[in-house]
């Protein structure tokens, strides 16, 4: 995948748990789990939102793209 999800690391600096950013966030642990561990393949803007509102971070502190060298027929 070339989006990888650092969702995790901006909760370690802003020291909130998963169940607690879940909560605040209003969505359930497991999806909360799902996105923090990049098992998504989709996000809705609203929970984005959310998610930078309470992490007080810009989406781009969350996404974060790498070009795939696989797809451009790179070996």
């Amino acid at each position: 995948m070339a989006i990888i999800l650092r969702l995790d690391r901006v909760m370690a600096d802003r020291k909130m748990s998963l169940n607690e950013l879940a909560e605040k966030v209003g969505i359930s642990n497991v999806n909360l789990s799902n996105l923090k561990t990049g098992k998504v393949k989709a996000i809705r803007f609203s929970t984005l939102e959310a998610i930078c509102d309470v992490l007080d971070c810009q989406p781009g502190d969350i996404l974060e793209y790498s070009r795939d060298d696989d797809k451009n027929g790179s070996v």
